[in-house]
C-alpha cells in the first residue's frame, strides 16, 4: 500500500528516522496529492526515486533547485539533504524510499561492488533528475512507476517485482551516468558536515528563540560563514530557514492534533501571536484556525 508522504520525522541531525518497510523488505512506496505539501530539509542512508504524476514540484538538493513536471521524476543518492513542495494548484507524486541492499546484495557480490557501491561512493553525485529532454527518461520512470505500482497492488510475488523494477533503474543509472566528476573539494565536504550540525542545533532548539551567531557557534563557525553555507547548500538564509521550519511544523500541529492555535505558535518558536498569524497567512493564504478548519482537524 502506499502511504502518505505527510511530515518527515528527523533526529537531531536532520537524518529521517522514519524505518521505510521492513528488514525483510527494505523498501516502501508513498504518494502524495496535496498541492500544498512540503517535505522538509531531511537526509537518510537509503536510496529514492520520486514521479511526478499529476502538477509539478519544486525539488532542492545540494544547493540547487529543479522543478519537476507531470511525467518527470528523480533520483536522490544515499545522505543527500533534499527537500520537495508542491506548486501550483494540483500536485501528485509517487515515491519509492529503497535500501541499497534491496538491490545489491551483499557486499561482496557483482551487484554491489560493480552497480550499487559506485554509486553510492561517488559524492558528485547528489542525484539524477528524469527532465523531459533526458534521451532514457522514459525507461527511468516506466521503472519507477513499475517498482512503486509493485508495492502498492501487493500482489503475489510482488517483492520480485519491486526488485527487478529498481534493479532496472540501477542498471540505467549505471549505463547512462557520464564518466565520474571531480570529487567534491574538501571545503564542499566541510560545508556538508558543518550544515548538518546547524540543523542539529535548529531542530534541539526550534521553540526557542534563536539567532544566526547562536547557529553559527553551532557549527563552529564565524556569522559570515554560516550565512555562506546555508546559502550554498540549502538556497536559504539561516533564519528564513527556521521560519519555513516552523511554519512547516505549525501547520503538522494544526492537522493533527487539537492544540489551541497559541500554544501551536508557542510549540513552534513563535513568540508573537500577531507575527505567527501574518507569517502563516502569507505563507498559505489564510489564518492558522481556518486551515485547522479546513484540513478537518477537529478540536476537543
Amino acid at each position: 500500500m502506499a502511504l502518505s508522504c505527510g511530515g518527515v520525522p528527523v533526529d537531531a541531525m536532520g537524518r529521517e528516522i522514519k524505518r521505510h518497510g521492513t528488514v525483510l523488505l527494505p523498501a516502501a512506496c508513498y504518494q502524495e496529492l496535496s498541492p500544498q505539501a512540503v517535505v522538509p530539509w531531511h537526509w537518510h542512508e537509503e536510496l529514492e526515486v520520486i514521479l511526478v504524476a499529476e502538477g509539478s514540484a519544486r525539488l532542492r538538493a545540494k544547493g540547487r533547485a529543479y522543478t519537476l513536471t507531470a511525467g518527470e521524476g528523480c533520483f536522490i543518492n544515499s545522505g543527500v539533504l533534499h527537500a520537495l513542495h508542491g506548486e501550483g494548484s494540483t500536485l501528485e507524486t509517487r515515491s519509492v524510499v529503497f535500501h541499497p541492499r534491496l538491490v545489491g546484495g551483499s557486499v561482496d557480490s557483482i551487484f554491489w561492488q560493480g552497480y550499487v557501491e559506485p554509486i553510492l561512493s561517488d559524492q558528485s553525485l547528489p542525484g539524477v533528475i528524469f527532465s523531459h529532454e533526458l534521451p532514457w527518461r522514459e525507461a527511468a520512470v516506466e521503472a519507477i512507476q513499475r517498482a512503486w505500482s509493485a508495492g502498492v497492488e501487493e500482489k503475489p510475488g510482488y517483492e520480485f517485482q519491486m526488485r527487478q523494477a529498481l534493479s532496472d533503474l540501477i542498471l540505467l543509472l549505471h549505463q547512462n551516468q557520464p564518466a565520474r566528476r571531480p570529487e567534491p573539494t574538501g571545503k564542499e565536504l566541510r560545508d556538508g558536515e558543518r550544515i548538518k550540525g546547524m540543523l542539529q542545533y535548529i531542530q534541539d532548539h526550534l521553540a526557542e528563540e534563536l539567532t544566526v551567531e547562536e547557529i553559527a557557534r553551532a557549527g563552529m563557525v564565524s556569522k559570515s560563514e554560516c550565512l555562506r553555507c546555508f546559502k550554498t547548500m540549502i538556497s536559504s538564509a539561516p533564519m528564513q530557514y527556521v521560519k519555513e521550519l516552523r511554519l512547516q511544523r505549525s501547520a503538522r500541529l494544526l492537522r493533527e492534533t487539537a492544540h489551541p492555535v497559541s500554544q501551536v505558535a508557542e510549540l513552534c518558536g513563535f513568540q508573537d501571536m500577531s507575527y505567527f498569524a501574518k507569517s502563516f497567512r502569507l505563507w498559505k493564504g489564510c489564518t492558522p484556525r481556518e486551515y485547522r478548519d479546513r484540513s478537518g482537524a477537529a478540536e476537543k
